[in-house]
Formats: structure tokens, C-alpha cells, sequence
């Protein structure tokens, strides 16, 4: 297929996990993709992973001359910008009476502050009926344990896409969430494998009785991102085996 032939699309994040598998997945149809990520060698090898015609950006999305960096060297080269799939995010754990500043702002730095410049960067290279999707969780409608900061920066996200559907409906620019549930990325991994039993566990509480993969997250991305979904606008997507809907 090729959906996004000569399309450029902006992967944030786009060095690992679900991020390095949808850059790699609008690469294969076609796309000129622009991938971040915070460390160089590790963006290089992801560079190299996605193939086709990708350029890797090294940067944080919460430092705002990152961001400035990365959509210049778009300008130079391509003059717009098609697709922006805001992925790059952290995710740390601290309970309620352990939450300090640094946690506080680190976590709304990257996951909230980083989305919101990220699109609102974007916007001047932006085509008319371009698509944004922004990555959520399942964490941003659930009460997830020793996450409420995490938590209430995906639903801080689910919250953006309503109002930025309304604020860019003028330029057809069409703006929806995809929110994963457990999926299988590195990190879920490595997480397993330091909590012996967890796998188990997550596995009945999915409906479907399977971990996701980070694959699946990323067809979504593209149906949102492409005219196949063309009437889709504010929605959250959920991939995650049926656990919010059931």
C-alpha cells in the first residue's frame, strides 16, 4: 500500500517502542518520515531500522528549541507537513505523598508540554485536511495506582483533541487519540520480567487474553492518519484488547 506516497510525516518518540514500529510502518507506504528521540546513537540505529526516506532529529520535545530545530530543517526541505503523530512521552510511578516537583514537571514537561508544541509548532507547515494524532493511554480513564501524575497527563491529551478538532476545523485538519493498553514494546518487557506473575495477570484482564503488539497500535495510527478515516474527528481510539470497552 501506499497511503502516504511522498506524505511528510512527523514521528515524535520515534526511536523505540510503538513510536520506531509506526515511523517504520508509514516509511514501508511511502512517506518521508522525520523521527525524534532523545539520544542520538540510539536514533541513528532506529534510522537505519526504518529505512526509506527518514531523517532522524535528535531532541527533547519539552525543550521548545528542539521542536524549533526539528520543523526548520522540515521547512528547508519539504516546505510543509502532512502528519504529526505526537507519540514522545515518559511514564514514572509515584504514589499520592510522594510526588515531589521534579516528578511533577518532568512528566507534564514531556507528556504534556511537549504535545502541545509539538502540534502548535507544526501548524504553520501544516496542509490544509492534514491529520494529527496524538498518543494517549487506557491510563487517562482509569484510576492506575501510583500514577496520577501519569494518568492526568493522558487525560489532559484526550481533553486537547477535543478542543483542537474545534479550533482547526477551518483548515479541515483533523485531530483524534490513539490510547494503547498493555502492549509488548521493550520497556512492557523489561518491566515483565522484573515482576514474575505480572504477564499472567494482565493477560486475564484483557478481554482478548493477549498482550497487544506494538504493530496493532501502529494500523491504527495509520487508519487515523489516512483518508480511509476521513470522517473521524476528536475520537480516542482505544487498542487495547477490549479492556475499556468491556
Amino acid at each position: 500500500m501506499t497511503r502516504f506516497k511522498d506524505k511528510v510525516v512527523v514521528v515524535t518518540g520515534g526511536s523505540d517502542g510503538i513510536g520506531l514500529v509506526t515511523a517504520r510502518a508509514f516509511a514501508a507506504e511511502g512517506a518521508r518520515v522525520y523521527v525524534t528521540g532523545r539520544r542520538q546513537e540510539r536514533l541513528d540505529e532506529a534510522v537505519t531500522e526504518i529505512g526509506g526516506a527518514t531523517v532522524g532529529i535528535q531532541g527533547d520535545v519539552g525543550n521548545l528549541s528542539d521542536l524549533d530545530r526539528l520543523y526548520e530543517r522540515i521547512q528547508r526541505e519539504h516546505g510543509r507537513v502532512d502528519v504529526v503523530f505526537a507519540n514522545a512521552g515518559i511514564s514514572e510511578t509515584r504514589a499520592l505523598g510522594e510526588i515531589d516537583e521534579e516528578h511533577f514537571d518532568r512528566v507534564f514537561s514531556a507528556n504534556v508540554k511537549g504535545m502541545i508544541f509539538t502540534v502548535q509548532k507544526a501548524l504553520p507547515l501544516m496542509t490544509d485536511g492534514g491529520t494529527v494524532i496524538l498518543a494517549g493511554s487506557a491510563s487517562g480513564s482509569r484510576g492506575f495506582p501510583a500514577l496520577s501524575v501519569y494518568n492526568a497527563t493522558k487525560a489532559a491529551i484526550r481533553s486537547l483533541a477535543r478542543t483542537w478538532t474545534t479550533d482547526l476545523k477551518s483548515r479541515g485538519i483533523r485531530v483524534n487519540v490513539v490510547s494503547p493498553g498493555v502492549i509488548e514494546t521493550p520497556a512492557m518487557q523489561t518491566y515483565l520480567q522484573r515482576n514474575a506473575g505480572m504477564e499472567d495477570v494482565l493477560k486475564q484482564l484483557t478481554p482478548l487474553g493477549r498482550l497487544g503488539q506494538p504493530e496493532e497500535v501502529a494500523s491504527a495510527v495509520l487508519f487515523l492518519a489516512s483518508n480511509e478515516s476521513r470522517f473521524v474527528a476528536g475520537v480516542e481510539l482505544f487498542v487495547d484488547g477490549g479492556v475499556m470497552a468491556v
